[in-house]
Order: structure tokens, then sequence, then C-alpha cells
């Protein structure tokens, strides 16, 4: 058996008819055909939602009610199926497997890395939905399961908002991201979404069908960084009308959009290393230092409780509510919660995913899986138990937070900071944090986009960039004029659809690929380092008479 030091894929481990390709990731050119078709569907959206605004948001409703109702259970059950793909992946012997040639470093330091993909995964959802969410679940029990503001009622709260924030988000990312790492850094591929397809469709991925896959994933991440656009003006309104009384209205939501659009499009111009990496370091202290005084001042035995509880309480009940699809009831409350969240998350996924592919070069398949799915889902443990639980010890202690949060959600961590010291710090830090969580984002989608649209380019030209990132603020401000965060909410879920199948794909090309890796890919580094040693040729012997 011949043990390579390298892995780049050859002639005989391609499908027939797949010709070996090296391209060039940073080779330089626009494909024409996905960044027109793209960038003219995207511009007619916008003219739709300014030119008819009812008649959108009358659409997008009706559409949602129609996908939620018959694919509800298509979203349910692919993501439980990365979750379990996942941790298999890890446990498996391709675990092994290097994102790149055998003797690969990583590029980025480990905290650096969960940083980055942290702050583009979901910094910005959990500022808002932090105590938004639990709050919601305490008043408005899910699915009907018990009497809404008991302790029944907030160990359900806290255990469904670990669910939709913990191991099923990330796994997303990580399928798609894993399958981007792969193709790209150790097949040789460019840095499409497409290019996963080529275990199954061989030269066409390059051609009309792959064109397509990478329009899919532009649209889906277009509108889904758009959502998290919408979501970040309104909790940026409500900060400055609870510190300054400054009226929230859709204009000023639109006028921080624009500013936080400025703001993305410069950091990604400026690239990963400098712009991006810097941020995500950036929000990481801030975050942290906010979770400390909380944890501090906040009922520091009723979160650690919470937190300890509630762990247990979600690794207990994982397997039936993965399953969940509301067909005995509740299938209202599943398309406005669980559902949105499989679709958000999808929607995201070819932006999150390539950029953790992105930053992920050099580090073993059980490495990725690692810090892409249990490091945040621990974090969002953490996250939701300081702020969720210390809003619902407000809550059950007698401070009425509920009423706040079902007319406002993006209002619901105001109303926990106000009730303890230094309130205009804080609430100045929380704008800040949720402003710099969504540039680290954004731009993280628009140089994505970027990519996309230049046949695999991972240093997109800086006005493609910027053209993309400018689209998306014209999306999350059409979205608002047509009805605000339901109507974020409804357009993310019709955005998801399509790529979730298009994930699926991506599963199976990667699994299939990976069956060809040679078997010195996935020994353990020492048994390998042990089988080289023992084919080198015996040294001749000098003294041999």
């Amino acid at each position: 058996m011949t043990v390579s030091g390298t892995s780049a894929a050859t002639e005989d481990s391609r499908p027939p008819g797949d010709a070996p390709v090296q391209p060039d990731p940073c080779a330089p050119g626009i494909d024409r055909t996905v960044l027109g078709v793209a960038a003219a569907v995207s511009v007619l959206f916008v003219l739709w939602g300014i030119l008819a605004t009812d008649s959108l948001a009358s659409v997008t409703s009706a559409a949602l009610d129609w996908v939620a109702s018959a694919f509800g259970w298509v979203f349910v059950l692919a993501s439980t199926a990365f979750v379990v793909l996942s941790i298999w992946l890890a446990l498996s012997r391709y675990g092994r497997v290097k994102l790149g040639r055998d003797d690969e470093k990583p590029e980025f330091s480990t905290v650096s890395w969960v940083a980055m993909m942290f702050s583009a995964g979901m910094g910005i959802g959990l500022m808002f939905w932090g105590a938004a969410e639990p709050l919601s679940h305490l008043g408005t029990p899910p699915r009907g399961l018990t009497e809404p503001n008991s302790q029944q009622a907030a160990r359900v709260a806290m255990e469904y908002s670990f669910f939709h924030w913990a191991l099923h988000p990330w796994a997303i990312y990580a399928v798609v991201g894993l399958s981007l790492a792969y193709f790209t850094f150790r097949k040789g591929r460019r840095g499409l979404i497409s290019s996963a397809f080529f275990p199954l469709i061989g030269k066409r991925a390059e051609q009309g069908p792959g064109k397509a896959i990478d329009i899919f994933a532009i649209f889906a991440t277009l509108f889904g960084s758009a959502v998290s656009l919408g979501l970040g003006a309104l909790q940026i309104n409500s900060g400055l009308t609870n510190l300054w009384d400054v009226p929230e209205s859709t204009p000023l939501a639109i006028g921080i959009i624009a500013v936080l659009t400025v703001a993305f499009v410069v950091s990604a111009i400026t690239g990963v290393k400098r712009g991006i990496q810097f941020l995500s370091n950036t929000n990481v202290v801030l975050a942290v230092a906010l979770l400390f005084f909380l944890l501090v001042v906040g009922p520091t035995v009723f979160i650690l409780n919470t937190l300890t509880a509630s762990t247990g309480g979600y690794l207990y009940d994982l397997i039936p509510m993965s399953f969940r699809t509301g067909a005995f009831g509740g299938e209202k409350w599943m398309a406005g919660w669980t559902i949105f969240y499989w679709a958000w998350w999808i929607s995201w996924t070819p932006f999150v995913g390539a950029f953790i592919a992105r930053i992920s070069r050099g580090r073993t398949i059980r490495q990725f899986v690692l810090g892409v799915v249990v490091i945040p889902s621990l974090v969002s443990f953490v996250w939701f138990s300081v702020f969720g639980g210390t809003a619902i010890s407000l809550q059950l202690g007698g401070t009425d937070l509920s009423a706040a949060v079902a007319e406002s959600p993006e209002a619901a961590l105001f109303a926990v900071l106000r009730e303890f010291p230094f309130f205009t710090v804080t609430a100045i830090l929380v704008m800040v944090l949720v402003a710099l969580f969504f540039v680290s984002g954004a731009d993280a989608a628009s140089v994505v986009m970027g990519t996309l649209s230049s046949r695999g380019n991972i240093e997109p030209k800086g006005w493609l960039v910027a053209m993309w990132g400018v689209l998306t603020g014209l999306v999350a401000a059409v979205l608002l004029l047509a009805g605000g965060l339901s109507a974020l909410q409804s357009l993310t879920i019709l955005a998801a659809l399509p790529f979730l199948f298009v994930m699926v794909g991506m599963v199976v090309g990667l699994l299939r690929e990976l069956r060809r890796e040679p078997l010195s890919a996935t020994m353990a580094p020492e048994i390998r380092a042990l089988m080289i040693a023992a084919e080198r040729p015996a040294p001749a012997n000098s003294d041999a008479s």
C-alpha cells in the first residue's frame, strides 16, 4: 500500500467522464450568467416591493401558509438528519480526513476561528431573541403544552430556546461548510456550491445545472442576510426609543439599514483577515463582558440552576422535539417558530457555510464538526441561560415583561436590562453589539455572493461585493415596508425551500466522494507514520564484508 503525503483528487477518483480540474481559486472573471440572472431577479423583487408593497405582502403571506403546511415535515426531517450526519462523520473513520493537504495546518487560531464563525452564524439573532424567545414561550407555551407563566412553562421555554439555537442550526451550517471545504481545499474545485455536485452530475456542475444551483444559493443568501439586517435595524431602533424616546418608525429603521449597509460593505472590502477577523474578536470580547455583567448583577443562582436543568431537559427531550411537525396540534406555532428557524438557518447556509469553509482549511473533519457544532451549541446554552434565565426570573418574580415582548420582541432585552444598574451603558453596548454582529455577518455574506457570481474567486472584486451589499440593504428595507417582522419571516421560509433540496444533493455528493478516499487518509496519524516508516528502504549496511 502506498501512503501519499497529499490527497489531491486524481482522475481515477472521479466519476466517469469527469476530467480532473485544478482551478486557481483566485482566478479573475465574472460569471455573467449567474450574476446577470441573480441581480436582475433581485432588482425586480426590490421594484415589486417599492411599487406594489401590499401585493408583495399578500403573496408572501399566502405562499408561506402553503409551504409551512405542505413542506413543514421536510424541514423537520432534513434538519434532524443533518444532526445525525454530522455526529456520524465526526465519529467515523472519515473524521480524520483533512480539509486540505494531509500536511496542511489551520490558517487561523482556534479562538479566532470560533469567534468568526459564531459572529457570522447567529450573533445578531442571539442579541434579538436571547431574552425575547424564552419570554414569548413563557407567556405562550409551545403547542399549548402547559399553563402560561408557570414553572413548567419556564422549563419548556428554555428547552425550546435551546432546541432552536443549538445542535440543529449548527449541524445545518456544518454539512454545507464541510462539503464546500472538502471539495475546494481537498479536491481542488472552485469555491462554489455547485462544486459539491461533481460526483453526481460531472461536468454539468460547471454548466447550466451548476449555474442554477449557484443562483439559488445567492437568493438564499441575499434574503437570509436581509432578514438579519431587518432584525438588527428594529432592535437598534428600539434601543434608541428606550434611551432617548426616539419614536419607533419604519423610516428610521430604513435609515439604520442604510448606515449598517455602508459599514458592512466597507468592512467586507477590507477582507477576511483584517475586517471580519477584527470585528469578530471585538464582538466576542464585548459579548462576554455583557454576559458577565448580567451574571454578576442578575439572579446568579437562578441562572446557574437554569443552565444545568435546561441542558439536561433539552438533551432528554431532544429526540421527540426533533420529530414534531404539528400534525397533532400546534401547526401554527410550529410554522411561526420551529419551521421559521430551520428555514432561517437554511437560508443562511450558503454564506455561513462558505464562510466557515473559507476559514477552516487545514482542519480535520472531526475538528470541524467539534468546532462548528459542539462549541457554538455550548455558547448558546450559556447565552440563553443568562439572558433568558434573567428574563424569566423577573417575570416569575412579579416584573411584567410579557406585554412589552408581545408588542415588540426587539424591546425585550432592553426591558430586562432596565431592571439593573447602568442601563444607559448596557443599552448602548447592546446596540453596538447588534451593529457589529450584523456587520461581521453581512460582510461575510457580501463576499460569498461575490464569490458565487465570480466563478469561485475567494477574493471577489470590490465593486461586486459592494453591489451585493447594497442589494441586501434594499431588500431588507423593502421587507420592512411590506410588513415588518412577519414579512421577514415569510420570505425566509420561501427562499429556504429550494435550497433545502440543494443541501440534500450536497450531502449525497460529499458521502459519495468520501467513500473514494484512500485508506491512508482515514488512518490515525501515528499509524500512518508507522506505515510510511515501514515502506522506506532499509539503509545499506556499510559493514557488510
